[in-house]
């Protein structure tokens, strides 16, 4: 047996691989989560807002990231994942109360609107780097993670521009 640098001695290969893999799994699975949190944040930011190019705008967005999250639930079953990661996380969802709560109190006020979803994407951007950053996800994945990521943090650029831009009207 291959014994590899900071790994105790006598642990096999198989069970680290194991657990490698569960790693990446549970990374996969946290990045879906967030994703699946912009995409029903997204649909309901298309809903509150009055401004039609904002509307589009954001339910371009919230297919993006279920186009995105398709993708890594694919990787997860190429990983061994039975059942990949498929709904929203707790915060999220509160997140997007606190969304619902604060365009009904401000009446569809889209530059609100425009700066929860910039929070939002801060998040996201957090979740990318933070999987990036770690030393578990494979070439191929970890491309497709970058890549991921590079559009998350476009939209997020983007609405904070057009959140500048609807404070200053």
């Amino acid at each position: 047996m291959l014994r590899k640098e900071g790994r105790e001695p006598g642990a096999s290969a198989e069970y680290l691989d194991m657990a490698q893999q569960r790693e990446i799994i549970s990374t996969i699975n946290d990045l879906i989560e967030t994703l699946k949190d912009g995409q029903e944040g997204f649909k309901q930011a298309a809903e509150a807002v009055k401004d039609s190019n904002l509307k589009s705008l954001f339910s371009e967005y919230s297919l993006q990231r279920s186009r995105f999250a398709g993708e890594l639930q694919a990787q997860a079953v190429q990983l061994g994942e039975s059942k990949p990661e498929d709904s929203s996380s707790v915060s999220g969802a509160m997140h997007r109360t606190w969304i619902n709560i604060k365009s009904a109190v401000t009446s569809g006020d889209d530059h609100a609107i425009l700066a929860e979803c910039e929070r939002g994407e801060d998040s996201a951007i957090k979740e990318y780097k933070d999987a990036i950053e770690g030393d578990g996800l494979s070439a191929p994945l970890r491309d497709i993670v970058s890549r991921q990521y590079g559009e998350v943090k476009s939209a997020h650029d983007r609405i904070k521009q057009l959140r500048d831009t609807a404070k200053a009207i």
